[in-house]
C-alpha cells in the first residue's frame, strides 16, 4: 500500500470509513431482524394452531350442547323414563321425530343414539345400533372412535350425555356420532401452504388426526411401561398395535399446557417447523407444521435484501470515493509534475503547459486552490531568482577570465628571462647597419642574434 497512488489510498480509506460501520451495523440490524422475523414466523404457527385448536373447541362444545338440548328433551326424557315397553312404544313416534330433527339440522352428525340405564340402545337415527350395548360409555364422554362396540365402523367423534328424569335419576344417555371427514375438513381448512401439515394428537401422544391418513394411529415417541397398558386396552384407536414414529422432539407436544414451536425431522423428509397449542376441552395438542425451507423462506429474502443494499451502496460509495480521490489527486500530481520540472531546471521549458493546467485549480478558494497559488508564486520567484544568478554567474566567468589574463601577462613582464630578453631586444635595435650590407643580410644577422638570445633564455 506504501507504493499504491494517492487516488487509490484516498479511495480505499473512503470506502473502508463508510463500508467498516455499515456492514458492522448492517449485520447487527439483520441478526435482530432475523430474530424478529423468526420469532414472528414461530408466532404465526402458534396463532394458527390457537386458532384451530379454537375452532375444534367450539366444535366440541357445540356438539355437547346439542347433546345436552337431546338428553333435556321433554320426548327422550319420557321414552327413557317409562316404565314399561308399552309406555316406551307409545312415545316412540314422536321421539323419532327429535332424533330425525337434530340429524337434519347437524350434518356432520352420523348417528343419534339412546340408550337406557344399562347401555343397551333403544333408539336411534339408523335402526342397526338398536338393541347393541354402550356401557363403555359413560358420562359426558368425548373420544375419537373408528369401532364403537364393533358397530360404528366409520372414523369418527362421540359425544355423550346422562338424560335425567324430572327427579333427577339418571334414565339413560344420549350419544352424538359426528363423522370424521367432516371433523378433518373444519381441522384441514387451516392450512397454510402447499406442504403444510396439521394433525391432533391426545394424551397419550397418540396421532388421532393428520392430514397425511398413513400417520393416524402412531404415537409420537415411543410409550413408557406406565403409558403402553392404557394405550393397548384402549380399543378406542381401531387397531391392534399402536407404532412409534419415535419423533423425540415433539415430546413437547404431549399433555402441552401452553402454545409453542418446535423442530423435527419425520423419517427421510425434510425438517418440518411446527408450531402446537392445547385444546381447552380436551387434553389434546393441535399442530400446525410446515417445511423449515418455506418457513425460513422469509428469512432468506431479508438476507437477500440486505445483502443486496450493501452490495449496491457499497459499489455506489466506491465510485464516488473514486471520483472524489481524483479529484483531490488531480492538483497534487500537477503540483508534482511542475516540482519536478522545477527540480530539472525544466521549468521555463513546460511553464505554458503547467499554467494551463494549474489555473482552473488555483481559481478556487478552497485550500488547494491556495496552494497552487503559493505554488505558482513560488515557482515564478525561484524562476526569477534562478534567472538571476544565471546572470551574476556569467558576469563572474568574464570577470574571472579578465583577471586571469592580467595575472599571465603580469607573470609574463615580470619574469627576469623576459625583461633580459626585452633588454637585448632594446640592443638590437641600436645596432647599426653595416655599410655594404645588404637588407636580405641584414635581417638574416638579426636572426641569429634572435635564435642566439633564445637559446641563452632557455633553462639548462
Amino acid at each position: 500500500m506504501p507504493t499504491w497512488p494517492i487516488a487509490a489510498k484516498i479511495s480505499v480509506a473512503l470506502v473502508c470509513a463508510v463500508l467498516i460501520p455499515m456492514i458492522f451495523t448492517v449485520c447487527y440490524n439483520l441478526q435482530q431482524s432475523l430474530n424478529s422475523v423468526e420469532a414472528g414466523e414461530y408466532r404465526k404457527l402458534e396463532l394458527l394452531a390457537s386458532s384451530g385448536a379454537s375452532r375444534f373447541d367450539q366444535l366440541i362444545i357445540d356438539r355437547h350442547r346439542v347433546v345436552a338440548q337431546v338428553s333435556s328433551d321433554r320426548h327422550v326424557i319420557d321414552f327413557l323414563a317409562a316404565d314399561t315397553s308399552q309406555k316406551r312404544e307409545s312415545y316412540r313416534p314422536n321421539l323419532q321425530q327429535t332424533l330425525q330433527k337434530v340429524f337434519r339440522s347437524h350434518p356432520d352428525v352420523d348417528a343419534v343414539l339412546l340408550m337406557d340405564k344399562k347401555g343397551q340402545c333403544v333408539a336411534a337415527t339408523d335402526p342397526k345400533f338398536i338393541g347393541k350395548n354402550y356401557s363403555t360409555i359413560q358420562d359426558n364422554f368425548y373420544g375419537f372412535s373408528s369401532l364403537v362396540s364393533g358397530t360404528i365402523k366409520s372414523p369418527g367423534m362421540f359425544f355423550s350425555g346422562p338424560v335425567r328424569s324430572p327427579d333427577g335419576e339418571i334414565v339413560g344417555t344420549t350419544l352424538l356420532n359426528v363423522r370424521g371427514e367432516d371433523i378433518w375438513t373444519t381441522i384441514n381448512a387451516l392450512h397454510i401452504g402447499f406442504q403444510s401439515n396439521i394433525f391432533l394428537i391426545d394424551q397419550q401422544g397418540v396421532i388421532i388426526s393428520h392430514s397425511d391418513p398413513s400417520l393416524e394411529n402412531h404415537i409420537l415417541t415411543p410409550p413408557s411401561i406406565q403409558t403402553l397398558k392404557p394405550i393397548v386396552d384402549d380399543e378406542d384407536y381401531g387397531v391392534e398395535q399402536i407404532e412409534s414414529l419415535d419423533i423425540a422432539d415433539l415430546k413437547v407436544m404431549v399433555r402441552a399446557r401452553q402454545p409453542g414451536h418446535a423442530t423435527y425431522q419425520l423419517l427421510r423428509s425434510q425438517p418440518q417447523i411446527v408450531g402446537f397449542a392445547p385444546l381447552a376441552t380436551q387434553p389434546w395438542v393441535l399442530g400446525v407444521s410446515q417445511p423449515k425451507a418455506e418457513f425460513t423462506a422469509p428469512l432468506n429474502r431479508l438476507i437477500w435484501l440486505n445483502s443486496s443494499s450493501v452490495v449496491i451502496v457499497g459499489g455506489i460509495t466506491a465510485i464516488i470515493a473514486l471520483l472524489l480521490g481524483l479529484n483531490i489527486s488531480r492538483p497534487i500530481r500537477a503540483l508534482t509534475v511542475a516540482a519536478q520540472a522545477l527540480e530539472d531546471d525544466d521549468f521555463d521549458s513546460h511553464v505554458l503547459e503547467l499554467r494551463q493546467s494549474l489555473a482552473q485549480l488555483s481559481h478556487t478558494q478552497d485550500d488547494v486552490g491556495q496552494l497552487v497559488r503559493i505554488f505558482l508564486e513560488m515557482a515564478e520567484e525561484v524562476r526569477r531568482r534562478d534567472q538571476k544568478l544565471k546572470m551574476q554567474v556569467q558576469e563572474l566567468r568574464i570577470e574571472i577570465d579578465e583577471s586571469k589574463r592580467a595575472t599571465q601577462v603580469a607573470e609574463i613582464t615580470e619574469n627576469e628571462h623576459f625583461q633580459e630578453l626585452q633588454k637585448k631586444i632594446q640592443k638590437l635595435k641600436q645596432h647599426e647597419v653595416i655599410p655594404g650590407e645588404t637588407e636580405t643580410e641584414y635581417y638574416q644577422r638579426l636572426q641569429n642574434q634572435v635564435e642566439l638570445l633564445k637559446e641563452r633564455s632557455l633553462p639548462p
